[in-house]
């Protein structure tokens, strides 16, 4: 299931003859979240019904570049730049709205040359977790939240950004929190950004201001993982382009200004009966079930080990910080958004709980198989939660890593998240974040030369 159900070869043709479409983006999202792939006439694109990329294309850091004398690294991906095999998914088959000739784009799927799944490309990590729940005869729904800033146009790293300006000539200089009128500046740009989801049947729901000078959250409506990791994937891409056409950024940073609030992704998540179609976290009296707690314990127990997931750079964990609506710890509560997990007031069949961890930097389809995968384990050692916080779990200590360093350490070491996501995912995976560390780590910031130059 993704944008487009039971969408066959046949049918994507005829969709395409339809839309007159002349070329096609084909797209591979890497461990990124960033759309890898090939530009290709439509002539080339119905001939081949797929294409090749090499496999270090789901190896590389965000800057780019590659481990090396990594062994276990070496032993995922081929050191001699063997290709994959890409296939459409025709489901995801949609225009490309800002495109001035008719284009379309679609997602693909990688495969080794024995015809099976790339396993530790992120879309194939998703449906391996996926695949799990399938054999207990039970089907995850799940519906991102996702926060982002506009930001003024900054061509200057070394510069720190600002809210962009609105239709009244000013930028935000105080935060408008659910303001109306705050959303109302960015009108041409957001009435775009609907035009461009509308076209692309992506079901965005709900658009608010959030705390931050200029941060925005959209909210998607609720449904099956894969297809929803591919709509996020899309509209992240559809902000970017629509941002840059009314002359500002638009950015899924995780903590992008100092002093104001981070973005997250919030993922609301439940579980139905596939024969019955009940919410499993609910008992037949509408109590919340066994399965719901163990869910919720599963969540407390690895989501330190799955950080480096939901958390994937450096700059990830400047939002874990008290008093910023983020959590700090794995704290669980009723209608309570100071912890970690969250369940909302609700009838028995909606009853979910909302995973608040995870960044809006994390790669979609890598961010909902590990919460999944988190609750699934949860639920097949069943686990039992801490008790329920009452109060302001800011108040509390801090439970999750404070590091990228730290979270790797943890990830590495986990034997069941690594059965469950699939051993050669995380070794490629790790191998890629600790380089990209190692990376950071070379760059001397603006904090260093002001305060230890002339001081230590």
């Amino acid at each position: 299931m993704a944008i487009r159900d039971n969408f066959s070869y046949n049918d994507m043709d005829e969709w395409l003859n339809g839309k007159r479409v002349t070329e096609i983006e084909c797209l591979v999202p890497d461990l990124t979240g960033v759309a890898r792939g090939k530009i290709l006439p439509r002539v080339k694109f119905t001939e081949d019904r797929g294409m090749r990329l090499p496999e270090i294309v789901l190896g590389m850091t965000v800057t780019g570049n590659s481990p090396s004398d990594d062994d276990a690294f070496d032993r995922a991906i081929s050191t001699t730049d063997r290709d994959m095999i890409l296939k459409a998914d025709p489901g995801t088959i949609t225009m490309v709205p800002w495109a001035v000739d008719p284009t379309a784009q679609v997602i693909h799927d990688c495969y080794f040359s024995d015809g099976k799944l790339v396993d530790f490309a992120p879309r194939s990590v998703l449906r391996r977790v996926l695949k799990l729940y399938a054999q207990k005869g039970w089907k995850p729904l799940v519906a991102p939240e996702l926060e982002f800033y506009l930001t003024a146009k900054n061509i200057d790293p070394d510069l720190p950004l600002a809210a962009p300006i609105g239709r009244s000539g000013r930028s935000e200089t105080s935060r408008q929190v659910y303001s109306i009128d705050a959303v109302n500046e960015f009108d041409p740009l957001f009435e775009d950004i609907y035009d461009y989801c509308d076209m692309m049947g992506l079901d965005v729901d709900t658009l608010i201001h959030e705390i931050g000078a200029g941060q925005m959250e959209i909210n998607f409506q609720h449904g099956e993982p894969l297809g929803l990791a591919d709509k996020v994937f899309y509209f992240k891409r559809t902000l970017r382009e629509a941002a840059l056409k009314h002359d500002m950024y638009a950015t899924f940073m995780a903590k992008p200004m100092a002093g104001e609030p981070g973005s997250a992704m919030h993922v609301h998540q439940s579980v139905v009966d596939e024969e019955s179609g009940r919410n499993i976290f609910s008992n037949p009296d509408g109590s919340p079930s066994d399965l719901f707690r163990h869910y919720i314990g599963g969540l407390q127990k690895y989501m330190p080990s799955a950080m480096a997931i939901v958390a994937p750079y450096v700059n990830s964990y400047r939002r874990i910080v008290r008093h910023t609506a983020a959590p700090i710890n794995l704290q669980w509560g009723v209608d309570n958004r100071t912890v970690g997990f969250r369940v909302p007031v609700s009838g028995s069949q909606d009853r979910r709980v909302e995973n608040r961890v995870i960044g809006a930097d994390a790669n979609p389809y890598l961010a909902l198989a590990v919460t999944l995968a988190c609750g699934y384990l949860g639920m097949q050692e069943q686990l039992e939660p801490t008790p329920m916080v009452e109060g302001s779990a800011y108040k509390m200590k801090v439970e999750l890593p404070q590091g990228l360093s730290e979270a790797l350490t943890s990830l590495r070491g986990d034997d069941r998240l690594r059965d469950v996501l699939g051993e050669r995912f995380i070794d490629v995976y790790s191998a890629v974040k600790e380089l990209e560390h190692q990376e950071f780590m070379t760059v001397i910031s603006p904090w260093e030369r002001e305060h230890l130059l002339l001081h230590v």
